[in-house]
């Protein structure tokens, strides 16, 4: 009986450092061609992928996903040059070759680098559900419609996106690279669709983590005051 208990604890080591072990599409990934980055985002069954040329925006597409049987599946809830792909399927075959990230798209492969694996304390995907009043009260959003804002957080990478899918619609997203450390909260702007100029800015924020909400206040990048609270969507 000791020898058949030690045999399990075995394997069950083994079984779990092979998990711990084995690729995950979950985190960010980057393509670099030329003057154009591609970023690809996955957390929490969300994945935005999205396009800059040198500080210009290009696009930006994203929406649900799963895998099976080799594929990467996405639903698509967004695209910015082209909304009559929203509500598409898409079927991607992908594997893993070292640190890549290994697309089978039409036109070939198309290999990612990995840039994190999506951990840490604000990995996830959020809704902003609170919002400081000119009382200093912090009041509820209760959003209505169809209208969507996500911010994706990987391990290192943050991306916002401002959408509607039942309309087709696209607002806006901006994204880049961020730290958490000590209560701060800095966001390093490398693509914005609203506005080019904002790229290479950086904006810091007080943030804190509370039961399972994100508080976050500062300055927004018109120079406002703002208190928000975020909540995840997974």
């Amino acid at each position: 009986m000791r020898k058949l208990f030690v045999t399990l604890l075995l394997l069950s080591s083994i079984v779990c450092t092979a998990w711990a072990q084995s690729p995950s599409v979950v985190g960010a990934w980057q393509l670099n061609n030329g003057n154009e980055t591609h970023f690809l985002l996955f957390q929490y069954g969300f994945c935005f992928h999205t396009l800059k040329d040198g500080n210009t925006f290009r696009m930006s597409q994203g929406g649900n996903y799963d895998l099976k049987d080799g594929k990467l599946n996405i639903k698509v809830l967004y695209n910015s040059i082209d909304s009559t792909k929203v509500g598409d399927d898409m079927h991607i075959g992908f594997s893993f070759a070292n640190d890549q990230l290994v697309l089978q798209m039409e036109q070939g492969d198309v290999k990612m680098t990995k840039i994190d694996a999506g951990i840490g304390p604000l990995a996830g995907i959020w809704k902003i559900t609170g919002r400081m009043g000119p009382d200093g009260k912090v009041a509820d959003i209760h959003q209505t419609g169809s209208r969507q804002t996500y911010k994706l957080l990987t391990g290192t990478k943050f991306q916002w996106v401002a959408i509607d899918p039942d309309k087709k619609l696209f607002s806006g997203t901006g994204g880049g690279s961020y730290t958490f450390k000590d209560g701060k909260y800095t966001e390093n702007i490398e693509f914005f669709s609203r506005d080019n100029s904002r790229v290479g800015a950086s904006l810091s924020f007080d943030g804190k983590l509370e039961n399972d909400k994100w508080h976050h206040s500062g300055l927004s990048s018109k120079g406002d005051k703002i208190y928000e609270v975020w909540s995840k969507a997974n």
